[in-house]
């Protein structure tokens, strides 16, 4: 089943020991590219956050946010950034042996930068904290299994209209297997022609001429062609039922199909066959158009 990349979902739990909200969108992405914003409490939980929407979107730019207010009596933790803060003292010093500035840094001046310190607020019971992430957890898990259903629900639509439009250029291809037959017998009736005037005023050998016509005719067979046409189309439709992510093989496929048309246009006879050529092309473009949402 198709999925579409483009999503929204948004919940709110509250308990007795915090309120907390989860929001997560999704958009078109080539590859999962995964933006999560949480409060710096919930920083060492990034990675298991990660992997839950990770379980539920394999593609897409997905914006991940949860804000969190804890409604029990919090403690305050402060962390150092130990490494932060040698770096600045380092050249603090350096700037005053050079000259720079009459004095180094003082401890206000160097709260002063940014991620210096963090603050972390929390519960001062650990149990409390622990449920509190299981919250956020279950939370999340939830909010993903609301996109997802979102996006399975567009991918109906875009299934559809992906059905109507493969069966759309299968006509179209049909169209130019009928054309390329007439322009085929059209060619030979010509080249006959051609050869009984020549004949007229030179002796030539039938089986030579039999040959030349041949290979002319041969030049414009598209068998192979519409074979592989066909064979890409029937591979698309078996694309829209399997479970796994399809979007990148949809759009190989569509690659290939181009391809293809590109040389039935190259090759093919008929007065028809340039209109049969860029029609294709045209369906072939709104196809890829629509591929670039699913997932």
């Amino acid at each position: 089943m198709i999925k579409s990349m483009t999503g929204f979902a948004s919940l709110t739990r509250e308990d007795e020991q915090v309120q907390l909200t989860v929001t997560v969108k999704s958009v078109n992405h080539r590859y999962l590219d995964l933006q999560i914003r949480v409060p710096p409490a919930l920083t060492e939980m990034e990675s298991r956050l990660r992997g839950i929407v990770q379980n539920r979107a394999a593609r897409g730019r997905v914006e991940l946010g949860v804000t969190l207010q804890l409604k029990a009596v919090s403690g305050v933790s402060l962390e150092l950034n130990e490494s932060l803060v040698a770096a600045l003292s380092t050249a603090a010093a350096t700037a005053k042996r050079e000259g720079w500035v009459e004095s180094g840094l003082t401890a206000g001046d160097l709260l002063r930068f940014p991620q210096v310190i963090s603050v972390k607020e929390q519960p001062a019971d650990d149990a409390v904290w622990q449920e509190v992430c299981e919250a956020v957890v279950v939370a999340t898990d939830e909010a993903m299994v609301a996109l997802d259903r979102m996006r399975r629900k567009e991918g109906e639509f875009l299934q559809r209209d992906l059905e109507e439009r493969s069966t759309g250029l299968s006509v179209l291809v049909d169209g130019i297997v009928a054309e390329a037959g007439a322009g085929d017998d059209a060619l030979r009736a010509r080249l006959l022609a051609r050869v009984a005037e020549i004949e007229e005023q030179i002796e030539v050998d039938p089986v030579l001429i039999s040959q030349e016509v041949i290979r002319w005719a041969a030049r414009s067979d598209i068998h192979e062609e519409v074979a592989r046409l066909r064979g890409h189309l029937e591979h698309m439709r078996q694309l829209f039922e399997e479970a796994a992510p399809c979007g990148r093989k949809l759009d190989f496929l569509i690659q290939e199909m181009n391809r293809e048309v590109n040389t039935v246009g190259s090759k093919a006879e008929g007065r028809g066959m340039a209109e049969f050529v860029v029609a294709a092309k045209a369906e072939l473009e709104k196809l890829r158009e629509q591929v670039q949402n699913v997932e």
